[in-house]
């Protein structure tokens, strides 16, 4: 076990034979090693730094399905909202004005956001806020979707690939395509977009398996954004009776990560938080290296819903910085209000779909 953490750390790879025999051999000991291995390549790329990005959720609208998330379409118990363009830029504003400089759009997969619509947002947040990077979250669209927004200042684009096993992909999200997911994460990238990947620890059906695939997918495409979480279930989804993942196994995959992808950003996400109040500290002792304080207005958070029990949902964006601050210097490390840094490197990568034929 301590020849494959000390091949992981060093050589920044296993096998997927060995990532599962590591999962299913790793005692309390060995993970607060890989734990510490993980700490010490992050400060190797990012010091003591733990970057914050002003998150503005926008629209609980999906037209997607889901079978875990709160806001899938079928979900006739949620509360919808659309915030307008001036609202968006109120809370960007407000962010602003409290050091952030890296905000996220996210939203459902929602088509009342068009390309017109979205690229005169982006384009206004630009000229207001030139030194502020601008990071998309908004699902599937299309290549021309994606171009036009880039070409209107957005710099980053977070699109989960959920989990790299086409079985497990397909069994989750009914009337989704495995391909289009991973097709739109290659035409990002070509774009020329930082573009973050990711998926959610616990999922039914999820095997250590499917864990080593989507580490092996993460170390092939390398994208310059990790998100790891808990999956957390609703109650208003066909997964509502599932036990979900821990805060424990997710430790163990954002240091695993870490040690793969060394110099990406990595959220300390508020599920983490949700499940342990301690949770984000925790991730951020294991290799995470970011914190996504939330911006949008009070009165609409608790209807993003995409899982229940959300913490921080009556938090002014005030307090929520300032509380953040403090439990992360407490923890030994600094907030950052800056873009954030990643390390220009080319890729010499396959096509995603390429890399995962099966």
């Amino acid at each position: 076990m301590e020849a494959l953490l000390s091949k992981l750390s060093e050589q920044q790879e296993l096998t997927a034979e060995e990532i599962v025999w590591f999962l299913k051999n790793l005692t309390p000991e060995l993970k607060q090693q890989l734990y510490g291995r993980a700490s010490e390549v992050r400060k190797q790329y990012y010091d003591v730094s733990v970057y914050s990005r002003g998150l503005i959720e926008f629209s609980s609208y999906c037209r997607q399905d889901c079978l875990y998330c709160g806001l899938r379409r079928s979900n006739l118990n949620a509360e919808r909202y659309r915030l307008t363009e001036e609202e968006i830029l109120e809370c960007a504003v407000e962010g602003y004005k409290l050091g952030y400089r890296s905000i996220v759009l996210q939203s459902g997969e929602d088509a009342f956001y068009t390309e017109k619509v979205m690229t005169s947002i982006v384009r206004k947040l630009k000229l207001f806020f030139p030194d502020t990077a601008i990071t998309l979250s908004v699902g599937e669209r299309s290549e021309a979707f994606y171009q036009a927004l880039y070409n209107a200042g957005a710099d980053r684009y977070l699109l989960r690939h959920e989990t790299a096993s086409r079985t497990l992909y397909e069994s989750l999200h009914p009337g989704m395509s495995f391909d289009n997911r991973m097709e739109c994460l290659r035409i990002l990238r070509e774009i020329g977009y930082q573009v973050g990947a990711g998926f959610m620890v616990g999922l039914p059906g999820q095997t250590h398996r499917h864990l080593a695939e989507d580490l092996l997918f993460l170390k092939e495409f390398h994208p310059e954004m990790i998100g790891i979480g808990p999956f957390i279930p609703h109650s208003a989804t066909p997964l509502n009776g599932a036990a979900g993942g821990t805060v424990e196994d997710t430790l163990v995959m954002i240091a695993m990560a870490r040690l793969m992808v060394p110099d990406a950003l990595m959220p300390a996400t508020t599920a983490m938080g949700t499940l342990d109040p301690s949770g984000r500290e925790k991730a951020i002792q294991a290799g995470a290296n970011v914190v996504m304080p939330i911006l949008s207005p009070l009165q609409i958070r608790s209807k993003y819903a995409l899982y229940e029990q959300k913490i921080c949902m009556g938090d002014e964006p005030e307090h929520c910085r300032s509380c953040l601050e403090m439990r992360i210097a407490v923890s030994g490390y600094r907030m950052e209000f800056s873009r954030g840094i990643t390390t220009d490197l080319t890729y010499n990568y396959k096509t995603v779909s390429e890399y995962f034929h099966y």
